[in-house]
């Protein structure tokens, strides 16, 4: 591919969306093969911050569909290059006498990945797992997690905003540790992150979840779901990052569930609920629907999601082939997870709970392990103990 992308560019200016990222990229892996890789480029993000002024987005979704260009096969190749095209013709009509344009082209991009940064590259596994940025005095300086860790670390050393750049210049060692799956992969970015308080993950020291639906039952003896702040003294059904995530999932539980609108934090507060009115729900608004049909529903839901006094394990893949990993959770808590490769291991609670790596801290690890369950159902299996 090296030699055929040298030859189609020979001449060319490359264009593209957010070019710098794309250049970088680029030059970065003809750097790795030996080469100096050197072309003009033209960026349309700063093309169209000129040429078309105060736009509420420049990605190129929200460009596209401001300008009326249409956009197939989003997020892939062929489908971004082809909208790019549309785009810039219409910013080369814009900019009539070329002054503008001229301006915007570029011979090489503002930084360089450096050798050192290079040289670690190199050293990184394409599998999913944890990453760790470390200082000159072995200080951890930033923390994340991957599906595909060299990809996203090559991703911020080729970044050149400021928290990217400090992270590119502080850095003197790249270390990781596979973890074979998402889970255990957010467990350990969870875990490390609040024990080790790196510079750079600051804002994840503390907890994400801020919001919980909870239930309670109301005067008229139904079970009501409401979206709220967390409470530390009482426990919510599920967490979320924020309000929206909250009421989307209290969105899915009313039309899953048929759920009366008045019964959530979604109501209108009026006499009927908007749901009654299209035939959605049965009238628990207005008392017609009795309350323990009702809460039967409710009750599915509340089975469903909450760990409360609950006993399992949530076995998945592991780092290689005939190992599996698992989440213990045990009275409604996090344990912790660990691998194993016999069944042995995991039928004897004693064994079980010795090749366990504990988890701290709670709150955040019940949020991501019911989050993931949510998302992924698909990707456990559920072991009840």
């Amino acid at each position: 591919m090296a030699k055929r992308i040298i030859k189609i560019t020979e001449d060319c200016i490359i264009v593209a969306h957010n070019a710098k990222f794309d250049y970088r990229i680029l030059r970065t892996e003809f750097s790795r093969l030996g080469y100096d890789y050197q072309r003009q480029s033209l960026c349309t993000v700063e093309l169209s911050k000129k040429l078309i002024p105060d736009m509420p987005s420049y990605s190129l979704g929200k460009l596209t569909k401001s300008l009326g260009i249409p956009l197939a096969k989003r997020h892939r190749a062929e489908g971004d290059a082809q909208a790019t095209v549309k785009l810039l013709k219409i910013l080369l009509n814009k900019d009539q006498d070329k002054s503008v344009l001229k301006n915007y082209v570029r011979l090489k991009p503002k930084k360089q990945v450096d050798t050192k940064l290079l040289n670690f590259l190199d050293t990184l596994p394409q599998e999913t797992g944890v990453y760790f940025f470390y200082d000159k005095d072995k200080k951890p300086l930033y923390v994340g997690k991957s599906k595909n860790i060299r990809k996203r670390v090559s991703q911020l050393f080729t970044k050149d905003n400021p928290k990217a750049k400090s992270i590119q210049r502080l850095t003197e060692d790249v270390q990781f540790e596979i973890t074979g799956n998402e889970l255990i992969a957010l467990l350990k970015e969870n875990e490390y992150i609040k024990t080790l308080q790196p510079e750079f993950n600051r804002a994840l020291t503390k907890t994400q979840f801020t919001y919980g639906v909870y239930v309670n039952k109301d005067s008229e003896g139904y079970l009501n779901f409401k979206a709220k702040p967390i409470h530390n003294k009482s426990k919510a059904l599920v967490t979320f990052s924020n309000l929206a995530s909250a009421k989307r999932f209290l969105e899915q539980l009313v039309n899953s569930y048929e759920l009366c609108l008045n019964k959530t934090s979604l109501g209108n507060h009026q006499k009927s609920c908007f749901n009654y009115g299209i035939k959605n729900c049965y009238g628990a608004c207005l008392g017609k629907e009795n309350a323990d049909d009702y809460n039967a529903r409710a009750k599915e839901i509340i089975d469903r999601y909450s760990f409360e006094n609950k006993n399992f394990l949530l076995v998945t893949k592991g780092r290689e082939l005939g190992e599996k990993s698992l989440v213990y959770i045990k009275n409604g808590d996090i344990v912790g997870f660990a691998y194993f490769n016999l069944n042995l291991q995991i039928q004897n609670i004693k064994i079980l709970e010795r090749i366990l790596t504990p988890v701290k801290h709670q709150r955040d690890a019940k949020h991501i392990v019911q989050s993931y369950m949510r998302k992924h159902p698909n990707r456990l299996k559920m072991i009840d103990l």
